[in-house]
């Protein structure tokens, strides 16, 4: 049995896979421990998967902005202060880091520490802090076709974003059931990832009862702080027909909606590309414009390349609904498209990262005493 501190918090895209690899190292016998941030997010998330060992660790996102660097400088250091201490306690074979604001600190103290670092990149333009740290890792996990030129010699392995078990496509029946959402009708679920998308949010708004004279209803996740509860309205078709949409702040039953779902509108982070594929969603993307280095758009745009979806760019949001509506009724692209997200998805292979991971770790070893952590 081998030991991994994964940090992966800050983002539902950073978390989501940390909790998958957690997931797979501990169905392999292994030890997995997560190390996520303080936000209200996290939380939400890891609610679900009450088994797993975490810890949080002091972060806060880099800025340009004076009062925001020096908290961004305030909070790395306390949490280079914290994971040096959390890495004396816990003593890992291997340090995992998906990148974010949460991995700078605590890959910075496993270097001081002599613990291998490896490090995970899951969009089509590696982030800031991938970028930086890479020079500090043995290994160095790309999606296929991408490249660092910072990166060491022999440490770059291709690797799909590793997925939660619970993402598999399930019967529509059964997953309209769970969700309580109303059947034969076609279903077009909107996603703001775990941040919420403001301007998705209003395209919504202004587009509900067009596409309910159309038959068609919507699932919105709006995102926290947008709404406290579950909202559900009842418009009409053309003929004159109920047709209810469903609003809510957070959805952690994000298999059963994508199974369910004729069509996802939706940003282009890669975890939700990967979750996409998993369940084969087609969707229509709209990259969030600010994403650092464009990186959004790098991944919408190879998602349309392999097959997977359509893009919008967010200045044309006017077209939307026009793209929406003729794809829902589309049945033969709908099927072409999942046709294109199932071949997409083997190349998301978990195990293959998992058996590198094992290597990277060494031989087993009996374990070792450490002091008791405290719970998060």
């Amino acid at each position: 049995m081998s030991r991994f501190l994964i940090a992966c918090g800050g983002t539902g895209g950073h978390l989501a896979p940390g909790i998958a690899l957690a997931e797979g190292l501990l169905a392999r016998g292994h030890e997995p421990h997560l190390l996520i941030s303080h936000k209200q997010v996290d939380t939400k998330l890891v609610e679900k998967y009450p088994w797993l060992k975490l810890a949080r660790i002091p972060a806060a996102p880099l800025s340009v902005h004076p009062m925001d660097f020096a908290r961004f400088v305030w909070h790395q250091s306390a949490g280079l202060a914290f994971g040096l201490r959390h890495l004396q306690q816990l003593r890992p074979d291997v340090v995992v880091g998906f990148g974010g604001f949460t991995t700078a600190s605590i890959v910075l103290a496993a270097r001081m520490s002599g613990i291998p670092v490896a490090l995970h990149e899951a969009n089509r333009v590696p982030g800031r802090a991938v970028r930086l740290l890479s020079r500090f890792a043995r290994r160095l996990y790309l999606p296929p076709g991408v490249h660092l030129s910072r990166a060491r010699g022999g440490t770059v392995r291709p690797q799909g974003l590793p997925v939660r078990q619970e993402f598999q496509r399930i019967a529509r029946g059964p997953a309209l059931e769970a969700l309580a959402i109303q059947p034969a009708r076609r279903l077009v679920a909107v996603l703001g990832g775990s941040q919420g998308a403001t301007a998705l949010n209003d395209w919504v708004e202004r587009n509900l009862e067009a596409l309910a004279l159309e038959g068609v209803q919507v699932f919105c996740v709006s995102g926290p702080g947008k709404r406290t509860t579950r909202e559900e309205r009842v418009l009409r078709t053309r003929e004159g027909g109920e047709v209810k949409s469903y609003f809510v702040p957070f959805c952690d039953r994000m298999a059963e909606l994508l199974s369910c779902a004729d069509v996802v509108v939706s940003r282009a982070g890669a975890g939700t590309l990967a979750e996409l594929a998993r369940t084969g969603t087609p969707a229509v993307l709209v990259p969030y414009p600010h994403a650092a280095d464009d990186h959004q758009a790098a991944n919408a745009q190879f998602f349309e390349q392999q097959g997977g979806g359509m893009v919008v760019d967010q200045r044309f949001l006017g077209g939307l609904h026009k793209e929406v509506e003729e794809l829902v009724f589309n049945d033969w692209l709908l099927h072409k498209f999942r046709d294109n997200l199932h071949r997409m998805d083997q190349e998301n292979s978990l195990d293959a990262m998992i058996d590198d991971l094992q290597l990277l770790a060494g031989p087993t070893t009996p374990a070792r005493p450490r002091v008791a952590l405290q719970p998060a």
